[in-house]
């Protein structure tokens, strides 16, 4: 059933960038794609239905606290996640580990599963390989991640080490236990998580393993939490080629154009960030220019569009002045509208990857791109 999965379409020949398509229960996806993070099954001030219009065919929700609130039975009894939300595409889920290493402080790690207390009301809970499983499969994720342990930057050594061997043993009973839901008739695929920190030989380790458990794709974590940019991209770039190039690949956590491009150039698939939505309700606008506060004075008489280039509605009917004012005057609908645009913005930064992928240019688009891109001519 799973087989054929990811199809690659091309790969550019001057270098590893490549395009494809992932064949999902709720659609086709095309790659690369940026996926919108839809953390409580609603991407934050974006309808579904801007989200449809926009062209996205897969957003992200997360499993921790879904699970906390509303609850997976009441998601089931609604239909999955796709019944509950209205959202007819695709869904990919995370499994809540990141947020019970990040969120909180009264946490405890074992080989058997992950013990915390919610950051809602303090009530404990336990987490396993394979209750984090059904619980996706109640939500019907069309791509389920299993639940891994996560280690921050400048990590010892002894604590990346228990950490991979933890996240090697979930991986596996995670799934024994996806096989049982698809001879049960579940359509999602499960995603496993490579590991390691940022020891070259443990996350060599953690990508033959992953490699070895053969799923339909693979995704590279623990990384953009906390590392310079340029110890990023060289830790992502080693991971990657360290895993089958037939596989599709997912790096979680990170959504701005300058690390997209990274991610693309080591042949990178998929990614998702909170960022551009986060970064819009605080006034700040994506650019083929740099990044634009839109809070600054020296707009409030500025009646331009925000990008010139772009063809969102946003930047088709509303003027600087106009944004700046609605930001200032802490309207709902600013943060609506420079959501709308940030998430336009890359996902027509997305298509014109895939072009120039598919014309043998893209490391020339991407250095013409972040070339202007960092000049910082707006700020």
């Amino acid at each position: 059933m799973f087989e054929n999965i990811f199809d690659i379409k091309h790969t550019s020949s001057d270098g590893r960038a490549r395009t494809g398509t992932l064949h999902l229960a709720h659609g086709d996806v095309q790659t690369p794609v940026f996926m919108p993070v839809g953390t409580n099954a609603t991407v934050k001030a974006i309808s579904k239905d801007d989200l449809e219009e926009i062209g996205f065919e897969i957003i992200l929700a997360n499993t921790y606290h879904l699970y906390l609130r509303p609850g997976a039975d009441i998601i089931e009894e609604a239909g999955g996640l796709h019944g509950f939300s209205g959202w007819k595409k695709n869904f990919l889920t995370d499994s809540g580990g990141f947020q019970v290493w990040s969120l909180s402080p009264l946490r405890k790690i074992t080989m058997a599963g992950a013990e915390f207390r919610s950051n809602i009301d303090g009530s404990k809970h336990h987490f396993t390989p394979e209750n984090v499983v059904d619980t996706q499969c109640k939500f019907n994720s069309d791509i389920q991640m299993q639940l891994d342990v996560c280690t921050g930057w400048n990590s010892e050594r002894k604590e990346a080490e228990r950490a991979l061997e933890v996240t090697k043993n979930w991986a596996k009973r995670a799934k024994e236990q996806w096989s049982k839901k698809v001879d049960s008739g579940y359509k999602g695929i499960l995603m496993p998580i490579v590991q390691g920190n940022f020891f070259e030989d443990l996350r060599t380790e953690s990508a033959a393993f992953v490699t070895d458990l053969d799923l339909p794709a693979i995704a590279i974590g623990g990384l953009s939490v906390g590392e310079p940019p340029k110890v990023f991209a060289s830790m992502l770039d080693f991971t990657a080629q360290k895993l089958p190039v037939g596989k599709a690949k997912y790096v979680m956590g990170i959504g701005t154009p300058d690390y997209i491009l990274d991610a693309v150039h080591s042949g990178i698939d998929m990614f998702d960030c909170v960022l551009p939505t986060r970064n819009a309700r605080n006034g700040s606008y994506f650019t083929h220019d740099g990044p634009l506060s839109i809070k600054q004075q020296r707009f409030e008489r500025d009646f331009s569009p925000i990008d010139g280039e772009c063809n969102c509605k946003v930047c088709r009917n509303y003027s600087r002045a106009y944004l700046r004012h609605i930001f200032k005057s802490q309207e709902i609908l600013s943060s609506m509208l420079a959501s709308y645009h940030n998430l336009y913005f890359l996902h027509n930064m997305m298509k014109e990857i895939r072009t120039a992928i598919n014309e043998d240019r893209f490391e020339e688009y991407r250095k013409n791109f972040l070339a202007r891109y960092n000049a910082g001519q707006i700020k």
